[in-house]
């Protein structure tokens, strides 16, 4: 197993949680109702255009212009976006704090739209703290491409073989693994920890 000078993150699910079904459960409070909702109409792949870049207002426009009878719980998903991102995942910003002690550069790629990144950086401000941020929707690329992988190593001269790439989604490990980076899929910070320690990353 290779040594790593250099650890990259995910964002969603590793370092702030994300679950839509927080916010639909308060609207549907039949789970059969809430997951064809999100299943149907706000759907991942409509989401994922808006993390691809397209703009907040427009992507929810066009689905309350299709789907006109749920324009309340459609809007809801951009005007109670943060009850979808109850918080940080405390055991993994400690981890990412004590590798800024320790001075081991990081790095995070992460699929997100435009302005709901512009909201997290201000409501998580250890998000401020990374080296560079690969954003897809500033790209208009998406996480598993190898594409958007390749932006970050580019952008700042990095060394794949150098890098360890952290993310909830295993597509996404295997996009990173793709262009040469180490990488592993999040399940728990303390997994985590010692999938560093396995690559050479010593936090104590």
């Amino acid at each position: 197993m290779s040594t790593v000078t250099t650890v990259v993150f995910d964002v969603g699910n590793v370092l702030v949680r994300w679950d839509p079904k927080r916010l639909y459960a308060r609207l549907f409070p039949d789970p059969a109702k809430r997951d064809w909702f999100l299943e149907t109409i706000c759907t991942e792949d409509w989401n994922r255009e808006m993390d691809r870049g397209r703009p907040f207002a427009e992507g929810v426009a066009e689905l309350v212009a299709r789907h006109p009878e749920w324009e309340a719980e459609i809007r809801a998903w951009d005007e109670n976006w943060h009850e979808m991102v109850p918080g940080e995942i405390p055991g993994t910003v400690a981890i990412l704090e004590r590798l800024r002690a320790l001075g081991i550069p990081d790095y995070s790629i992460t699929n997100f739209s435009r302005e709901k990144f512009a909201e997290a950086r201000e409501r998580f401000p250890f998000l401020k703290g990374f080296r560079d941020t690969v954003v897809s929707a500033h790209e208009r690329l998406l996480k598993p491409d190898p594409a958007i992988y390749r932006v970050l190593l580019e952008r700042n001269r990095l060394d794949p073989g150098a890098c360890l790439f952290v993310d909830d989604s295993a597509a996404n490990v295997a996009g990173a693994r793709a262009v040469g980076m180490a990488a592993v899929v999040f399940t728990s910070p303390e997994r985590f920890a010692a999938d560093l320690a396995a690559h050479g990353v010593a936090l104590d």
